[in-house]
């Protein structure tokens, strides 16, 4: 027998620690280790085949959230695996050897309820993209081909780019996302010189109800709202965002905070479904894992959502049934004390 697609992908859900091909191979008694090696190397996962299942549950809203953010697969330990390559983690907050992905998520902000409907690989050597051309592609494609209603795009400050920004508010998008804190703006209506957004004044006026400011670089009169958000008492973000009616710094910073969705997501394909863990060296092979992790990952996120739990304890509820059937029948008895 030849394992499909769905296989893979039951193996994925099933499986608690080890998401390797052997592993799969050892507790299958159909499909060997060539057999699932050839299914990867021969599918094509595609992000279309995540949105044909994503349109199908998804709830949509006129006021919907577009939330982007790329994560970083752990391949520290590879050495010959193809699209592995120096990046960035913001989990890890350094350099790590790793596969890139881009993700898009879309919040309906009235239920919290998440789901992916796109994703890239960041693979620059091969398609000469990147993150921010993917994030760009991603949006229009949403915009213009999926025909998803939507008000709002999230976005962390590594996408916070004037091209970017600029793109989204010329077709009639709300963003919100964080600068840097190096990144120059004037508050001043050009009395004053440009300056890092860390080192502006603020009134009390204005650090409850944000300023207009103009971000270096962005066309004639064109101003954005600009909020002081603390996050921690050693952390704070500032928050710009496109529309000049938000005139609350609470209101931003919770529009902000659905962002975390996406952290959310990538903590669950990471910990419950192993995105990171197979083993294959090719780039077709590690495409097709990564495919299958995010179909697993909206099916599981379905479920748990008509069962009123998580996926995390529906991963859970797997163990808590092998635990029940090895006290009822033990596979290893205990003969003596």
């Amino acid at each position: 027998m030849k394992p499909t697609r769905r296989d893979y992908c039951q193996f994925l859900i099933s499986s608690q620690t080890n998401y390797t091909q052997t592993w799969f191979a050892d507790h299958h008694q159909h499909f060997s280790h060539d057999a699932i090696n050839r299914y990867l190397q021969n599918d094509d996962v595609t992000p279309g085949d995540v949105w044909k299942q994503a349109k199908g549950v998804i709830e949509t809203s006129p006021d919907g959230f577009l939330v982007f953010d790329d994560s970083v697969s752990d391949k520290n330990h590879s050495h010959k695996m193809e699209l592995v390559r120096l990046q960035y983690s913001g989990n890890e907050h350094r350099l790590i050897k790793g596969i890139g992905i881009v993700n898009c998520l879309y919040v309906d902000p009235q239920t919290k309820r998440y789901w992916i409907i796109d994703w890239r690989v960041y693979e620059p050597d091969i398609d000469a993209k990147s993150k921010l051309t993917h994030m760009k592609e991603m949006f229009d494609d949403a915009l213009n081909i999926k025909k998803l209603p939507f008000r709002v795009v999230l976005m962390d400050s590594w996408y916070a780019t004037k091209d970017l920004m600029l793109h989204v508010h010329r077709e009639g998008k709300i963003f919100y996302c964080p600068l840097k804190s190096n990144r120059k703006v004037d508050d001043s209506g050009g009395k004053q010189p440009y300056q890092a957004v860390s080192k502006l004044q603020w009134n009390q006026q204005e650090a409850a109800h944000g300023k207009l400011i103009k971000i270096h670089g962005f066309p004639g009169a064109t101003k954005v709202k600009l909020f002081r958000v603390a996050i921690t008492t050693n952390r704070t973000e500032w928050i710009v965002t496109n529309d000049l009616d938000q005139a609350s710094t609470d209101n931003a910073k919770a529009i902000c905070g659905i962002r975390w969705k996406i952290e959310q997501y990538h903590r669950e394909v990471k910990q419950t479904l192993g995105i990171e863990k197979c083993q294959c060296r090719s780039a077709k092979a590690q495409r097709n894992h990564i495919g299958c992790v995010i179909l697993a990952w909206n099916y599981m996120s379905t479920l748990a959502k008509k069962l009123k739990t998580n996926i995390y304890n529906l991963k859970k509820g797997m163990l808590s049934a092998y635990m029940r059937q090895e006290l009822a029948q033990p596979s290893v008895l205990m003969a003596f004390v």
